[in-house]
């Protein structure tokens, strides 16, 4: 089973969900226009699978923060989450 990592962040303006492809120029993302608040785990889910994704099962989101502008934290905070995941099928996308 391949495995890719799914990440969701925000800016403090709307949220963004996208499966990383490294190699590829446009990668599957979902959008919700809104700040706040956090997508649920279970809106998070529905958006995967609207990208053809599901979380690995035993896998759970991690959170990490960082500055706009590197090495400046007086900046505003980034906030990332992301999680496991694999093709609907059980393989990849």
């Amino acid at each position: 089973m391949r495995t890719l990592t799914a990440q969701m962040s925000s800016t403090g303006q709307a949220w963004r969900l996208y499966v990383v492809l490294y190699g590829v120029p446009d990668w599957p993302t979902f959008r919700w226009e809104r700040s706040g608040p956090v997508p649920t785990v279970a809106e998070r889910r529905r958006a995967l699978a609207a990208l053809g994704y599901e979380v690995v099962p035993g896998a759970v989101w991690s959170w990490t923060e960082d500055s706009r502008v590197p090495d400046d934290d007086s900046t505003p905070v980034v906030l990332i989450a992301s999680v496991v995941v694999r093709g609907r099928d059980g393989g990849t996308a």
